[in-house]
């Protein structure tokens, strides 16, 4: 039989075949070979007990796409969390999002959540400016159920991993997209606005017919790992068409003179929050590798 792992914990693995779940263990053939299956693999499967639902994993099939953090295959987008309000969105931490997926090429759509909130439409300032950037996004209520048929049409057919920091609404957002509520929801401390973490492993929901949603446990703060300062800017699409009016080749657009990005943000061309927290960025990376 072939499926598909959704969950992995304490060296069990939970692969979905055929509108069943199977209990499975990795043969130590991958243990010899150093290969670990994935959340997300698409595998081979013994069944040794039909009735409980037990089996065996033989073979892993051939991977089209694998992230580091987290660690999952078979990814073919993201979707990035944000409330609109309560909290307000940290858009440093929501930049660090979208560097993490640029970096592993996975494209990237922004879902701003708690529209039913959105009483001085902070939702739709916030779409233009990464709309502007390249990004598609969308703003939904958990809520009220506005935006939900629109979102899951975005990712109908596909395996999407969703990522957002605690307190956006996130769990009750994936509940939404499933046919039955099976995640544990959290309530938000009203002293600091911040959810408890109530995604404690990763793990692919159903949510249709070849549609899977990969759920991760909430962040509130994302070190930027492997990444050189000098390759930050690739990780801002909306650079891109400006950097061929800057007078040097592989320049930072800090403190260099004839700058085509400083250009574009002084022209609002880029939006400044944007370019900001890429300067903010920059310095960080510059500090990590001097100390």
């Amino acid at each position: 039989m072939r499926g598909k792992i959704i969950k992995g914990i304490a060296g069990f693995y939970y692969v979905y075949s055929g509108g069943a779940t199977y209990e499975c263990k990795a043969k130590g053939v991958f243990r010899k070979d150093r290969k670990k299956p994935l959340v997300g693999d698409d595998v081979e499967l013994d069944v040794l007990d039909e009735e409980n639902k037990l089996g065996n994993i033989r073979a892993l099939l051939p991977r089209h796409s694998e992230l580091i953090r987290p660690a999952v295959a078979n990814v073919d987008q993201a979707l990035v969390i944000f409330a609109i309000v309560k909290p307000k969105p940290n858009f440093n931490l929501l930049d660090r999002f979208l560097i993490m997926m640029e970096q592993q090429k996975i494209p990237c759509m922004i879902c701003f959540n708690k529209l039913d909130l959105d009483e001085d439409g902070d939702g739709a300032k916030y779409r233009e400016i990464y709309e502007s950037c390249g990004y598609q996004c969308i703003s939904v209520s958990a809520k009220d159920g506005t935006g939900i048929e629109a979102l899951k049409e975005l990712l109908r057919g596909k395996t999407t991993t969703v990522a957002g920091p605690s307190g956006v609404g996130k769990s009750s957002l994936v509940n939404c997209l499933q046919s039955e509520t099976v995640m544990e929801t959290g309530q938000i401390s009203v002293k600091i606005e911040r959810g408890r973490h109530t995604t404690r492993h990763t793990e692919l929901l159903t949510a249709g017919e070849d549609t899977y949603i990969l759920d991760t446990p909430g962040f509130s703060s994302l070190e930027l790992f492997d990444l050189e300062k000098e390759e930050l800017t690739w990780c801002y699409p909306e650079f891109a068409q400006y950097e061929k009016f800057c007078r040097f080749g592989g320049c930072s657009h800090i403190s260099e003179p004839v700058c085509g990005v400083r250009e574009a943000v002084a022209e609002g061309k880029i939006p400044q929050m944007r370019y900001d927290n890429y300067v903010l960025l920059y310095e960080e990376l510059k500090m990590k590798k001097k100390y």
